[in-house]
């Protein structure tokens, strides 16, 4: 017996997407037409959207706002810039350029908040009711061990000023939960236990709490800041592209020679 057309079975794509649909005159943001998300929602609010795949409440798009806000920039130094910069001088293209920056946010740069969220999100689970308890039971363990709690102590800032304003933001929005208490707590801990050490809680572990808060698994912690982060990279190749020479090298007092002396081949 011949089968219909729409008896059929429909063959399964190989490639397959819960975040948009693309077709002719129709693109559909998680369920969204995109025509009613633009001049209604902010990238923040969108951002969140397309993340979690719900529209965030204002509270939460509030939040999200200064967190994309917090991670914009950090100055010239840190290596993503000095890659993005270079490769620009080098002859390259912005978005090569900006490419090379992010490529080099990983474990040390950057990747904070993704591992110190894995660990908040493993420890504080539902039935936990005692944050400071675990807190210092954590801070104790982490000690003995000598292990580093990511998101906590900062190269430059005693006290990061970004954390500071971003819990400010979160007590002055009614926002926060386990994981915020549970992050200051550890802070807390560190200060009473190693009083010698100056480990504050720093932008990166303020926004691994406040996204666990929100529901967002620690997989998604690098692309917070991959998100705001490329803003600034992208101002940073403009800025090299319109002030300075092409061919950037080190300059001669930035760098020796350290190997062996000069020696004749026999």
């Amino acid at each position: 017996m011949t089968m219909t057309n729409s008896e059929k079975p429909v063959k399964q794509k190989d490639w397959k997407t819960s975040i948009t649909s693309n077709k002719e005159g129709e693109i559909l943001v998680r369920g969204y037409n995109i025509d009613s998300l633009i001049g209604n929602l902010t990238f923040a609010q969108t951002a969140f959207l397309v993340l979690k795949g719900e529209l965030p409440n204002e509270k939460e798009a509030k939040m999200m706002d200064a967190i994309l806000v917090s991670c914009v920039d950090a100055g010239i130094a840190p290596p993503s810039v000095v890659a993005a910069r270079t490769v620009f001088s080098g002859g390259n293209p912005l978005n090569a350029a900006v490419a090379a920056g992010v490529l080099t946010l990983g474990d040390a740069h950057g990747g904070a908040i993704e591992q110190c969220a894995k660990i908040f999100q493993d420890l504080v689970k539902p039935e936990v009711s005692d944050v400071k308890a675990l807190a210092k039971q954590v801070v104790t363990d982490f000690l003995a061990k000598k292990k580093r709690f990511p998101g906590y102590g900062h190269k430059i800032h005693k006290v990061d000023p970004r954390t500071t304003r971003m819990l400010e933001v979160a007590k002055e929005l009614g926002f926060g939960g386990k994981y915020i208490d549970f992050a200051v707590a550890i802070q807390k801990e560190y200060a009473e236990q190693k009083p010698d050490a100056i480990l504050p809680l720093n932008v990166d572990g303020c926004i691994a709490a406040i996204i666990s808060d929100m529901g967002f698994d620690w997989k998604l912690g690098k692309g917070f800041f991959i998100i705001a982060r490329t803003v600034g990279l992208v101002a940073h190749v403009h800025e090299e592209w319109v002030k300075e020479k092409p061919f950037r090298r080190l300059p001669m007092n930035l760098h020796e020679y350290d190997g062996v002396a000069e020696r004749k081949l026999k």
